[in-house]
């Protein structure tokens, strides 16, 4: 028997929590930052659909800019214009407290949502999506989902193939009942709320007793479905804080000096594996972004949020602390082919980078617009 979730209840209590960190967070401040926001709360989970809320904000208002007949946005410097934009954006976000308050309060109806019923949450996600953007869809918001990721890690690794928003639902519904045992519980992903505001888990759902096991009606029936094979838990480890922090500025005379690097004539292509300075900079010229060289003075000051919480994921085992310091480490070089050789010493093995993907090239890319001689 499915039980209903009690909407009232989760809405109201939403507000109430969203009343809470507001009271706190705007006593001493008119604006919120990007930077108030992934500490905001004491979920990680809400905070990063915060940010996916002004992600979604964004790609509206672009959405609106492209129906403007009189420009090609299909351009590619004006492709690369406007992501550059978004992440100057992203790094000046500031919003005041009657503004800031829906998203707060949405973001944590979502979350609840998503601890207790994943299968109509992440169908309601496909649902608002046209199915032929439905891979863009999911490559870009897979990094705001910290729970129950392994329900659509299948959905990620096979996007692009063709799939109705009908097949992937069903997807999700079929991996929930394999996993559903191994998922972590209700209580424990909600946890961190009662430190702001105790949750009456007898109040979640309109039908005492169901519990989270329930898999809500609106959810798509489990099916096999051509193509997807079911996905097996892989829960995320935990990681130190998912939250985004600042390392502590350190005085010692050692930070001030220059990062020593091998000699050109020993570092180039000496990492078996790594990735070749002098291609990825002829390919960066050749891609057109030579006029974009020199244009980032301090990568640790230049990034923006998306890229803060992709970089941490994809490239530094969910380590906020060792991205910072990667960062300081490459500003610290004076040339792009130096850069790239620490990154091949210190992290490009170590880590398990794949060369090819977009998180590597986005901070190659970076790197690149850092330095206006390849050395």
């Amino acid at each position: 028997m499915n039980a209903k979730l009690n909407s009232p209840y989760i809405e109201n209590y939403a507000e109430k929590f969203t009343k809470k960190i507001c009271d706190s967070s705007y006593a001493q401040k008119k604006y919120i930052t990007g930077q108030d926001i992934l500490q905001l709360t004491p979920s990680a989970q809400v905070n990063f659909f915060v940010i996916k809320a002004l992600f979604e904000a964004w790609q509206r208002e672009l959405e609106a800019l492209k129906s403007n007949p009189y420009f090609d946005y299909r351009d590619k410097n004006v492709h690369e214009a406007l992501k550059e934009f978004m992440n100057v954006l992203s790094r000046t976000i500031k919003v005041e407290r009657q503004h800031f308050e829906p998203l707060l309060t949405e973001a944590v109806a979502y979350s609840i949502l998503l601890a207790v019923d994943p299968v109509t949450y992440f169908s309601q996600e496909l649902d608002k999506v046209p199915e032929d953007q439905l891979p863009n869809f999911l490559k870009e918001n897979k990094k705001y989902f910290k729970w129950h990721t392994s329900l659509v890690t299948g959905l990620v690794d096979r996007a692009g193939l063709g799939y109705s928003v009908k097949a992937y639902k069903s997807a999700v519904a079929n991996s929930y009942e394999q996993q559903k045992s191994s998922l972590k519980p209700v209580k424990e992903l909600l946890s961190s709320f009662d430190s702001v505001l105790p949750i009456d888990y007898g109040k979640l759902w309109m039908d005492k007793g169901e519990g989270p096991e329930v898999i809500a009606e609106t959810a798509a029936k489990p099916e096999e479905v051509k193509g997807f094979p079911v996905t097996k838990a892989i829960e995320e480890p935990a990681k130190n804080p998912e939250v985004l922090t600042q390392e502590k500025e350190e005085t010692s005379p050692k930070e001030e000096e220059k990062v020593k690097v091998e000699p050109r004539s020993a570092a180039v292509g000496a990492n078996v594996g790594g990735i070749d300075p002098l291609q990825a900079w002829a390919r960066f010229e050749h891609e057109e972004y030579s006029i974009m060289k020199g244009t980032i003075k301090e990568l640790s000051e230049s990034l923006g949020i998306n890229q803060r919480i992709m970089f941490t994921k994809e490239l530094f085992e969910g380590n906020p602390d060792l991205l910072t310091h990667a960062l300081k480490s490459v500003d610290k070089c004076e040339s792009f082919v130096d850069a790239i050789n620490l990154l091949n010493q210190r992290y490009v093995s170590e880590l398990g980078w794949n060369k090819e993907s977009d998180s590597v090239n986005e901070f190659l890319q970076l790197v690149f617009r850092k330095f206006d001689q390849r050395g």
